[in-house]
């Protein structure tokens, strides 16, 4: 006998998400005919983290579409300034956005594990792009990661999720300015995929081989599952911004 989860309340008690979705949700839908594979990969209770591609300015829109969408709350990892922006920062704040500061590893160090520590307790998951910007890869696949999204998931334990999504590009072009609105309903597919398992890499979770490993694992998997979207291989070597003389600005994560 198949064990029926018990379904997340984030999407049905009231809550500030509600006139958000109310704003977001019918735009998006007549733009983006977005179909979601792997809904029961996220989990109805309790906290993730969910990792992502990123390639176009107008993809968060899609995730929060697709995450709302299998009754989970999406919240994102949010640049510390941002809380402070009246209104904007009220609306983070409400709706349990995790700010990221820039500051030194081992304040950093100490800020995840609080982090990590409130997604537990409140039984909350966040989106994190591991690669922190828009991907360099001039074929739009994944480049390399930052730890960012492995340091919340190591210091307690959290389930590390791995997403991807393609069809975006149709609508916002990465760099683009403005939406291709026509035809409407451009098909986009997300993936969502297995927990990617590090539990053999917590006890040495502050040591910069043990995040590097765990994010090459993720950044593995988010491939495999865009490769899967796509039907073709990604590149062997994965883009690295810093051997193409590129500049990794706006950068979520470190």
């Amino acid at each position: 006998m198949t064990r029926v989860t018990s379904r997340s309340t984030e999407t049905t008690r009231p809550s500030v998400f509600w006139p958000l979705a109310a704003l977001v949700i019918p735009p998006v839908a007549l733009i983006a005919k977005i179909r979601v594979s792997g809904a029961e990969k996220l989990p109805q209770q309790g906290s993730f983290v969910l990792a992502p591609n990123h390639y176009s300015e107008f993809d968060p829109l899609i995730v929060s579409v697709a995450v709302w969408r299998t009754g989970r709350a999406p919240r994102f990892m949010a640049k510390e300034s941002l809380f402070r922006v009246p209104v904007l920062g009220w609306f983070l704040k409400r709706t349990g956005m995790i700010p990221v500061a820039r500051t030194s590893s081992a304040t950093s160090a100490k800020q995840t594990m609080k982090q990590s520590a409130e997604l537990v307790e409140h039984g909350r998951g966040v989106i994190v792009y591991p690669e922190g910007t828009l991907t360099r890869d001039p074929d739009l696949w994944p480049m390399r990661g930052k730890s960012g999204a492995v340091r919340l998931a190591l210091a307690d334990g959290i389930p590390l999720i791995p997403m991807a999504q393609w069809g975006t590009q149709a609508i916002m072009g990465r760099y683009q300015k403005g939406l291709s609105l026509w035809p409407l309903r451009k098909p986009v597919q997300v993936l969502i995929g297995d927990p990617v398992d590090v539990s053999d890499l917590r006890a040495r979770a502050g040591e910069p081989a043990a995040l590097n490993e765990a994010t090459t694992r993720l950044m593995n998997a988010i491939t495999a599952l865009l490769e899967q979207l796509r039907d073709e291989k990604a590149p062997a070597e994965r883009w690295n911004p810093a051997s193409h003389g590129q500049k990794e600005t706006g950068r979520l994560d470190s």
